[in-house]
């Protein structure tokens, strides 16, 4: 059996307008935070996936290209006669004074 009661009527249409309001509200809020975070994040001036797919395949194929130069100098100079010393042991070399002509003068 239905009652007809305009109170609970009317606070059924309140709160189906209100959850209504409360959807709009949330899709709104969305956009306006994904159309903020896209902003932000333009400004960033971050690298493309695909841009940065490239040049990490061209570092690794020039990595490996002087990994092979490296082993092949290493077998010239073997055949030559030739040893290397490791940059650690040869250091750098000693850098004089640069003095120029002028200033020898007023020494």
């Amino acid at each position: 059996m239905q009652t007809d009661n305009r109170v609970l009527d009317g606070m059924a249409r309140f709160f189906t307008n209100a959850a209504g309001a409360a959807q709009s509200f949330r899709a709104e809020m969305e956009t306006m935070m994904k159309a903020r975070f896209e902003r932000l994040i333009g400004e960033l001036d971050l690298v493309q996936r695909e841009e940065f797919d490239a040049v990490k395949a061209m570092a690794a194929k020039a990595r490996a290209e002087n990994e092979k130069l490296t082993a092949r100098l290493a077998e010239l100079e073997t055949k030559l006669g030739r040893t290397r010393k490791p940059a650690v042991e040869r250091g750098s070399p000693r850098k004089g004074r640069a003095t120029s002509k002028r200033v020898r003068r007023k020494l």
